[in-house]
């Protein structure tokens, strides 16, 4: 596996100033920890475009949680990027309900690299969750990951097991 550093270090700060004092939900971590967690789970990929894939995993919520603008990312990395981050990223004009599977639809468009961080992602994210989620909202996220499991798993053999591996321990959360 072969990566440039530089370029990561460039996308990191990109990133890491775009969500400036955001914290990850239920931990109080800086938001950067998990742009961080989400890349470690990529690399764990062989046969990716590593630099591509590095990228869309540290930009992938800048669109939707932050100021940025598509057309800073495209800037700064190129159409390539910006599609990845895009597809990444939910579309707010339609319903929650719709999003997720609008945002799938949207990933499978895009090369394998992109599905690995969507699957990097969710497998991040589940972790204990956020103390005043209900159990019922804590349902319907593993119902989520499911979904996510099911459309993107056959993209990425490697992280498809590792999130179902991780659907199944967050139960504990639900009991």
């Amino acid at each position: 596996m072969n990566w440039n550093p530089d370029l990561y270090q460039r996308t990191l700060h990109l990133a890491a100033r775009a969500h400036g004092d955001q914290k990850m939900p239920g931990s109080g971590h800086p938001y950067v920890v998990h742009l961080a967690m989400v890349c470690a789970e990529v690399l764990r990929v062989p046969g990716l475009d590593t630099d591509f894939a590095l990228q869309c995993a540290l930009l992938h919520d800048t669109l939707e949680d932050t100021a940025m603008t598509a057309d800073a990312v495209l800037q700064a990395f190129g159409p390539d990027v910006l599609a990845g981050v895009q597809a990444l990223t939910k579309r707010a004009d339609l319903p929650k309900t719709e999003a997720m599977q609008d945002s799938l639809r949207r990933i499978l468009e895009c090369p394998p690299e992109v599905a690995a961080v969507k699957l990097a992602d969710r497998i991040t994210n589940l972790q204990p969750p956020p103390s005043q989620w209900s159990r019922e909202k804590r349902r319907a996220y593993q119902e989520e990951a499911r979904l996510i499991h099911r459309q993107l798993a056959s993209r990425c053999p490697v992280l498809g097991e590792r999130l179902a591996a991780k659907i199944e321990a967050y139960a504990e959360y639900i009991a």
